[in-house]
């Protein structure tokens, strides 16, 4: 690296911390306040750094314009991957990642189980919005009035013996959802099957994705099937740090 890309790039680094004066700045990166203020000069043409008043500088709107891009621009199934990868390997059941895209929950993403007996899922698939533990995450995120929305205009098929059937019923288990940071499916879309989801999270800390792991019952009982629930917390969380999220823990 050369040695002035090295010095703006402490620079940037330091006014991240907040605004400085030419003399702090100066000091930092060890070198005449002459050198220091070509230096800025063209980062401030690039508006990457902005001056305030007489030699006091602070970051310029370039960098947020960049971070944001970058942010918006990060594909939440690559970034992902390494964490469900992990999950999948680790518990050999199958883990599903999904989105909630116009209207529909969309599995964008899927690792199949290692067990003899297999979901016969699939990437692209619609996931029913009333009775999959995916939907549940990705509609408990959206604001109140659109959540009522959503619930009161789906048309709640009785699936299984444990298919919600109504609409008030249906907004209770969104607001348990919210509460408790996961969502199950207890044979509610197929009866032999059941599964367990949590939200994976953008920058903002907006639910940007869901990621689950769903089981035969002959496999795994209920029971059982909770038990992984710190595992699979644990790669939300992972998959969510990936996604450009910071923990507040």
């Amino acid at each position: 690296m050369s040695q002035s890309l090295d010095r703006a790039l402490t620079l940037v680094g330091e006014l991240a911390t907040g605004p400085k004066t030419l003399e702090e700045l100066s000091g930092v990166i060890a070198v005449h306040k002459s050198t220091t203020m070509r230096l800025l000069r063209t980062l401030e043409t690039h508006r990457f750094v902005q001056r305030e008043g007489v030699h006091h500088y602070r970051l310029g709107t370039a960098l947020f314009d960049l971070a944001n891009r970058a942010l918006e621009e990060r594909d939440v199934r690559r970034s992902a991957e390494n964490a469900l990868r992990d999950l999948n390997a680790r518990t050999g059941y199958t883990v599903h990642l999904a989105s909630y895209e116009a209207g529909e929950v969309i599995y964008i993403d899927k690792y199949d189980s290692t067990h003899p007996m297999r979901m016969y899922s699939r990437i692209g698939r619609r996931a029913p919005l009333h009775c999959t533990a995916v939907a549940k995450v990705l509609l408990s995120d959206l604001p109140e009035p659109r959540r009522r929305e959503v619930a009161r205009s789906l048309d709640y098929v009785p699936l299984t013996a444990n298919t919600i059937t109504t609409p008030d019923a249906y907004l209770a288990e969104l607001d348990r959802v919210r509460t408790a940071g996961y969502a199950v499916d207890n044979a509610e879309h197929e009866d032999f099957i059941h599964c367990i989801a949590a939200p994976v999270r953008g920058a903002r800390g907006e639910v940007v994705a869901a990621v689950s792991m769903s089981v035969p019952k002959v496999l795994l009982d209920y029971d059982g099937l909770l038990g992984h629930l710190p595992d699979l917390l644990a790669t939300a969380r992972a998959a969510s740090i990936e996604c450009g999220w910071t923990p507040r823990d």
